[in-house]
Formats: C-alpha cells, structure tokens, sequence
C-alpha cells in the first residue's frame, strides 16, 4: 500500500501531457519489441506513448486492420466511434477517422462532438442493427478504461455490439502488426483529418441512450421516493450523461464533479500511488466516500462508464461481487424474464452468487474472465444478467430484450437507487440480508509481477500443478482449467472445496498475474487458501 494512497494527487503525480501528446506523433514502435506491438487483451490495445506502446504508426495500422477485418466478414454499414477524456484518446480517435474516411467507411461519431461511453456505443450498435435499415453496424470505441492518464487505448465492438471475442482480436493484432512492419505503411489508406472530419456522420448517442433508460429501469419510481442521487463521473466520459439523465427522467441528481481534466488532478491516489480511475477502489473513490451522508445512493464511474462504484451511507464503497449478489437478488425477484434465464457471472466473482442463484432455483452460467463471453447471451435474452468482479455488469430490458451487450456502469448504478426507491434498504442492507442467510465470505484478489514467458507457463497450467488433495484443511472437489459454463479455457486453474477457492491466471493486459480467492470461513482460512494458491503458482513460474 502506498503511504499516499486515498490522499490528493499531488503537481508531481501528474502525466505531462506536452511529452505524452508528442510522443503520441513522433516515436516510431519498433514492430519486433512484443512490448511495442499491438496487442488485445480482454479490453482492446492499451498502453502509452511514452513507452512506444500506443502511437500514431498502432491507431493507423489497427484501424487499417479492422477496415480489412470488415472487409472480410462483409460488413458494410456504417461505423460507430466514441471516445473518453483521455489525453490520448482525441489524438487516436482523429488518426482512426483519417484511416475509416480513406477506406470508405461511413462513419457515426458523437453530434455533439462530445465524449462517449462504452455503453452507449454498444447500445448503438444494438439499436441500428435492430432497426435493420442501415445495413450491418460496428464500433470502436477510443478508452484505457480506468487505466492511468498516461495510457490510451482502442477497443473494437462487432456487430454484436459487445466485445469483440478472440477470433476478431488475434486476427485485428496480427494484422496491424504485419502493417507496422513496413516502414512506410504502404497499405494504410489514410485522408488529411480535416477531410476525415468533414466526412463523417453525426449520431446522438446520449439521447437515444438516455431516453430508452425507462425500458430497463423503474426510473418513476426513483422519482417519486425522491431518492438522493449523487453520481461522480470521475472526469470521465459519463459527465455530460448524469446531468441529461436526471433532468429527463425528474431525478433528485447531483452531479458531484463535472470536471474534466486529463490530468486527473482532482483524483484521490489509488493504493499503488498511481492516479486511476477505478469506482471499486476504496482509495480511488475517497473522496465521494467522505460525502456519502449527503446522498441516499452515490455511485462513481471509470473513464469510459463500462464500470460502477456504489457508496451507501451506511457502508461506504460496497465491495463490488456484494454489489452484484444483491442486484441480481433485486432482478431475480422485481424482473419477469421467465425462469428459463439464466444469470451470468466469471469465474473468479463470489461464490455469494452461486448461493444467491440457486437459492432462487435459477440457472448459473459461469464463464472466463472477459465480458464477451456474455454476449450472445445478453443478444438472445437467455442471460438476463451477466457480471464479472472488476465491477463491470449489464442487463436485459425490462421485457427481456437486450439493453447492451458491453458493461454499463451507468444502469448499475442506477439500479442501486431503483433498489433503495423500491424496497426502502440500501443494497448494502440487502447485503446483510443475504449473509444471514448464505453466509459471510471473505473474498481477496492479490497481484503479482510476472515476466511474458511466466504468465505463458501459468495460462498452461493443467490439474497436474496441484499435487495434493486438500486446500486449507478441506479436500479438493474440483481442480479445473475450463469453464464450467462454456468449456472454455481459462487461461489459468481454480481449485474449489466445499467453503473454498482459488484461482491464478495471469493478465492480459499487465505484466503481472492475479491470484484470486474466497473462503466462507473467514479471512484467517483465506489467508491460508491464498498460501496454498502461491505454492501452486510459486511452481510453476519456476525462478
């Protein structure tokens, strides 16, 4: 923990965006570095200028690639684009559109010129393909997410409107980086911006978002409770979005602070002494944390609203997975979606979820870590709630038709005032409720560094690494690799007991590994499970 963490950033705790922005231009990658390539994680390409890891050379070349990626799955309709207030993300966002305009493609961006979230260009994408008169619709949206000011990033959304999955990825990848290869980017088309610019198409994203947000919320009924809204959208691409939400739908809604800087220097340190824009950090979130009295339901949001942060006076920052049991507790019981739906969640959230779920005699779809494993279920209506651990969640329309297919920060957090509005608790009373009634985990995610050939050992991992049959004092019933709910790989291994898990994989877009685990018997026995993960983990990375 660092010894400023939750405490104001300070002048030298500041990105120099002179050095970031000019570096963004003139540092030419080299194309054999892995740490300067193109690379996909779970959320698109991230990194900064300032390390040759996100320029000018990777937006022109991805782009180029996803033109040639469209090209190839014949789609043909327009392009939806949105960017965050990162300080890289206006210079990558024009670099793409100078790439989209010279390949023909017709592009949507923001009407207003404003910023855009995650949510509303999936929800874009979801409307015009529904509408079916536009032909078919993709995205891009221009985020780190949560990540430092020094980072851009760039994420690609298929028609699906959710994440893109691992095929589009490695094939986007692989050829942005075969185009960085040549020196002179002989087969990137590009148009001077100002005729890139000219060209595209404007789309009211925050209109037609804001407006369908009855459909998948009871916002009346926020409304009439009078229910105190403080929402903080922690400079990010949601601040011209609360404002517009409150004042449509006769909220009692306070913007906290609609400030925008790409700085960030208004921002509280994170717990490694770093400015992030996270709304599950306690640290990151402190100083909404010290207002909470003032409001019934204060929620935050990271840089591109794919992520919720709910603050309740009597709690504080709830953790996120208690978060997620009570709203899918909420949904589950204030939602007829019928009971052939089934509730999503990754493999590494709180068991509280399987306990909550099968106490409600529904189905449980456990998956990878990644939020695109929940697509198609969100698109069909058969998942009507899919959500992972880092605070990132989306849900069905109240009718059982699909809302986003990407994580929405922003219905979350509304969710959390419709359930104080509706049942007269806080959701982190209703958390109560459920430990009384399915126990108290104690739940840990620990990180550690891991060079590139480490994390590759690690996501080899098979059941073999585990040569013993108990965790913590109780016998092992399961050691996987695969995902019980999609036979996917999980890049890693989870080792489950009866109170108990464990599981280790590494990063997918850090050079680190996370070790994340829970046990039902307190936090002593989870200490003891996250030794037990180590000696696990400590093996196979070798020295």
């Amino acid at each position: 923990m660092h010894e400023r963490a939750g405490q104001p950033a300070h002048s030298d705790d500041l990105v120099d965006l002179r050095a970031l922005l000019d570096a963004y231009s003139d540092i030419t990658p080299d194309p054999d570095d892995p740490d300067q390539q193109v690379s996909f994680g779970t959320s698109g390409h991230r990194g900064s200028s300032l390390d040759g890891a996100f320029n000018a050379r990777h937006i022109w070349a991805t782009t180029q690639a996803i033109c040639d990626y469209r090209a190839a799955e014949a789609i043909t309709g327009p392009l939806v684009i949105g960017r965050d207030p990162h300080a890289l993300s206006l210079p990558a966002w024009q670099s793409a559109l100078e790439v989209l305009v010279a390949n023909d493609v017709t592009v949507l961006v923001d009407a207003a010129d404003g910023y855009t979230p995650t949510p509303a260009v999936s929800h874009a994408i979801v409307r015009l393909n529904a509408d079916g008169r536009h032909g078919t619709v993709d995205g891009i949206v221009v985020t780190p997410s949560h990540n430092p000011p020094r980072d851009g990033g760039f994420k690609y959304n298929p028609p699906h409107g959710g994440p893109a999955g691992a095929e589009a990825t490695t094939w986007i990848q692989d050829r942005a980086n075969d185009l960085l290869r040549d020196s002179g980017l002989t087969d990137v088309r590009r148009v001077p911006i100002d005729r890139a610019r000219a060209a595209c198409q404007g789309y009211d994203f925050l209109r037609h978002y804001v407006e369908g947000l009855g459909d998948v919320l009871d916002l009346a009924a926020v409304a009439d409770a009078g229910v105190r809204i403080g929402a903080d959208p922690m400079g990010g691409a949601s601040v011209g979005y609360w404002g517009e939400i409150g004042a449509r739908h006769g909220l009692d809604l306070t913007v906290v602070n609609p400030e925008v800087d790409p700085q960030w220097a208004f921002m509280t340190l994170d717990h490694d002494g770093k400015i992030r824009m996270d709304c599950s950090s306690p640290h990151a979130m402190a100083s909404l944390v010290a207002s909470r009295t003032d409001y019934d339901i204060a929620t935050g949001n990271d840089a591109d609203a794919d992520r919720h942060g709910i603050v309740t006076p009597d709690a504080g920052l709830m953790n996120p997975n208690h978060f997620l049991a009570v709203a899918i507790d909420y949904l589950l019981r204030h939602r007829e979606w019928g009971s052939n739906v089934v509730v999503g969640k990754t493999l590494v959230s709180s068991s509280m979820i399987d306990r909550v779920v099968a106490g409600l005699g529904r189905g449980l779809l456990e998956v990878p870590v990644g939020f695109k494993w929940f697509v198609p279920g969100l698109g069909d209506g058969s998942v009507a709630f899919a959500g992972e651990e880092s605070a990132g969640a989306s849900f069905l329309r109240k009718d059982g038709s699909v809302w986003t297919t990407d994580k929405d920060g922003i219905i979350l957090a509304l969710l959390a005032a419709e359930i104080h509005a509706v049942t007269g608790q806080s959701p982190s009373e209703h958390y109560a409720r459920l430990v009384a009634e399915h126990g108290d985990p104690a739940y840990a995610r620990v990180d550690a560094p891991a060079t590139r050939e480490q994390k590759a050992r690690l996501a080899r991992l098979d059941a073999s690494a585990v040569a013993t049959s108990e965790l913590a004092g109780e016998p092992i019933t399961a050691t996987i690799t695969t995902a019980p709910g999609n036979g996917a790989a999980i890049g890693g291994i989870k080792v489950s007991t009866e109170s108990a898990w464990f599981a280790a994989r590494p990063s997918g877009t850090e050079d680190i590994y996370k070790i994340y685990a829970e046990s039902f018997r307190g936090p002593e026995h989870l200490e003891a499970v996250q030794n037990a993960a180590r000696e696990v983990v400590d093996k196979a990375l070798g020295p």
